[in-house]
């Protein structure tokens, strides 16, 4: 599902990862921990095409069976809003749109038809318990119901990769918890793939796998 082999990433002469390899089967939960500064963000970013690892050094990187390593930046933003969702500690959801209109967003990109979309939307966030949200705007929601948002928009274009980023950073300890309760329940319905990086201790335990990262190498 995700190789990735002698991964190099330098921002200006600080070297942040230094030769990683990991590999993903589908279907897995994997989180990534370590202390701030070791890399993970930076390996997730490169994994889901955001970012791009050292040319000069011979990598492999691939994603569902599909090598990234050779795509222009036209391919990679089809690759991403195709085959990656994105969920981050701040939901970024935009703050003049609904949420049914948030979660839409990545399915217009794709160029789905508003009828596709919206019905889509209204399955996932009837799935994530807010049918009665859709019509609110994000500062009429709480931090729970924002990341719910969030999680359907990374969701709407079944994507076969979540990519989570301190998903639960910014949430009280109950709304963490039926985050991550959620990540297992959409894994079992959808069959999704997650990378989750996180500081939170429960949701690494939780994990069928628990990786950890120091000075820009996995340990």
């Amino acid at each position: 599902m995700i190789v990735s082999k002698n991964i190099h990433k330098y921002y200006g002469d600080v070297e942040v990862l230094k030769g990683v390899d990991l590999q993903i089967e589908k279907g897995e939960i994997v989180a990534i921990v370590g202390p701030s500064g070791a890399g993970k963000t930076t390996l997730l970013q490169i994994i889901g095409t955001l970012d791009k690892p050292l040319k000069e050094q011979d990598f492999q990187l691939s994603v569902n069976s599909i090598s990234l390593k050779d795509l222009s930046d036209k391919e990679l933003s089809s690759f991403r809003n195709n085959h990656i969702g994105f969920i981050f500690q701040f939901h970024q959801l935009l703050p003049e749109f609904t949420a049914l209109e948030n979660v839409c967003i990545p399915a217009f990109i794709a160029k789905k038809s508003k009828k596709e979309a919206e019905e889509k939307a209204k399955e996932l966030l009837a799935f994530l318990g807010l049918s009665h949200r859709i019509n609110h705007k994000p500062n009429e929601l709480s931090g729970g119901e924002q990341q719910r948002v969030a999680v359907a928009r990374a969701l709407i274009n079944n994507p076969s990769v979540i990519l989570a980023d301190e998903p639960s950073g910014n949430l009280d300890s109950e709304s963490a918890k039926n985050l991550h309760e959620l990540f297992f329940k959409l894994r079992d319905k959808f069959g999704q793939t997650f990378v989750l990086v996180t500081h939170n201790k429960e949701l690494a335990k939780m994990a069928d796998r628990t990786l950890t990262m120091k000075d820009g190498k996995i340990i």
